[in-house]
């Protein structure tokens, strides 16, 4: 498998909501990263993810059929996955897949943070 080129940091928001910002490429070869930041992002607490998208610069299939993956575990686990930074060609892809019907897409992290407390 080839090496992932991206690196993703997990940061806790408060004791219910933590963030995992992806910076790279989100393709199949980033499931070992994504998975193991899923896992220190996720406590007893967790409730919401938010996946920070600013710094994305790509995105394939196999990397939508990543999200899908992680957001089947987290559904399991009653957590909730939403987004912020995607930027305008994301967001159409999100749409066109229907993505945004089951992951929440923001524009800012203060709007994904106020939809999570809800």
């Amino acid at each position: 498998m080839p090496q992932a080129n991206v690196s993703m940091q997990v940061v806790q928001i408060n004791p219910t909501i933590s963030r995992i910002a992806i910076q790279g490429e989100l393709s199949a070869s980033a499931e070992n990263t994504l998975m193991d930041a899923y896992s220190r992002a996720s406590t007893p607490g967790t409730r919401a993810i938010l996946l920070d998208f600013n710094n994305l610069t790509y995105m394939n299939s196999s990397g939508i059929g990543l999200l899908v993956t992680l957001l089947i575990r987290m559904n399991r686990l009653k957590q909730r996955l939403l987004c912020y930074g995607l930027n305008e060609h994301y967001r159409h892809i999100f749409t066109l897949t229907r993505l945004n019907d089951v992951i929440k897409v923001h524009l800012t992290e203060q709007e994904a943070i106020a939809d999570a407390s809800l």
